[in-house]
């Protein structure tokens, strides 16, 4: 498992006020309904997809989209996405930053998740993640072979496969380098022939007078007091997704060099506040 990143503590969130246990209610109620009852639509509908299209998912993806669109509009957060999608399967990167990454990321782009096979097994989260095609890897040498035929597997069914490179999430003000060892996979031949690769930075603006690091979930940091602060706040900023012109594996002699050029297109497109050299630990 990957280590977190610590860096600077945050600070302390405010206490909720009565108003704000209000807007807690209100929303997490409609948001609960909105997540959970797309999460039954989307069950139904793969019971039927499943036997048609096996892994090629025609209809449900945009039940994610749906869902995850709204959820902005729920919290009362803007939302916002510059550039285009790629076109086709290929490999999609990008910073991390937040536990509201997801909904930004699904919000307009039909995507699947790479995540270590540890989140599976998280209550909610876990369930949640499997339900919407998250592909789930064990980050052991020995698995490589069974990775790569996964990989070409969910490729070959016109997925985008998401993952993020800095093998952990940050405070969003900057981007941590990115692992190469991540990369490996799509260096098989059976996969770089035609394999293009897309980055994206996910950038934050908090809420006026905010901290900066508002949206930031990172560390040691509880879901639960973080989700709870979402809720609650009064007025909310936004969120913009940047798509950055797509790569081609072919066009790079190794992971490192893939790995250093699409993290400089994500770190590109981050605020002046952001251009921070982010370091591990």
């Amino acid at each position: 498992m990957a280590e977190s990143w610590k860096g600077v503590p945050e600070e302390d969130l405010p206490p909720i006020t009565a108003t704000g246990w209000f807007r807690v209610m209100l929303r997490g109620l409609t948001l609960g309904t909105l997540v959970f009852g797309g999460l039954l639509i989307l069950l139904v509908v793969r019971l039927i997809e499943w036997p048609l299209f096996g892994q090629r998912r025609p209809v449900t993806p945009y039940i994610t989209q749906v869902v995850c669109r709204n959820s902005f509009r729920i919290l009362g957060m803007g939302y916002a996405s510059q550039g285009a999608p790629m076109q086709g399967a290929g490999a999609v990167v990008a910073n991390h930053s937040s536990w509201l990454d997801i909904f930004a990321l699904n919000a307009r782009k039909r995507i699947y998740f790479v995540a270590k096979a540890e989140v599976a097994g998280w209550p909610a989260i876990g369930w949640l993640a499997r339900a919407t095609g998250t592909v789930f890897i064990k980050r052991d040498r020995r698995e490589a072979s069974a990775q790569v035929q996964l990989f070409r597997e969910r490729l070959a069914a016109g997925h985008k496969l998401l993952f993020f490179p800095e093998g952990t999430s940050t405070d969003g003000l900057r981007v941590l380098p990115f692992k190469p060892t991540l990369f490996a996979a799509f260096f098989d031949p059976a996969l770089a022939p035609h394999l293009q690769l897309q980055a994206v930075t996910v950038v934050y603006t908090p809420p006026e007078g905010a901290d900066l690091r508002f949206y930031g979930w990172w560390g040691d940091m509880d879901f639960a007091p973080h989700l709870l602060a979402s809720l609650a706040a009064a007025k909310h900023g936004k969120v913009t997704v940047i798509y950055h012109a797509p790569v081609k594996l072919n066009d790079f002699e190794n992971r490192k060099a893939l790995a250093k050029a699409l993290e400089d297109q994500v770190r590109s497109a981050l605020p002046e506040h952001g251009l921070i050299q982010g370091a591990e630990g």
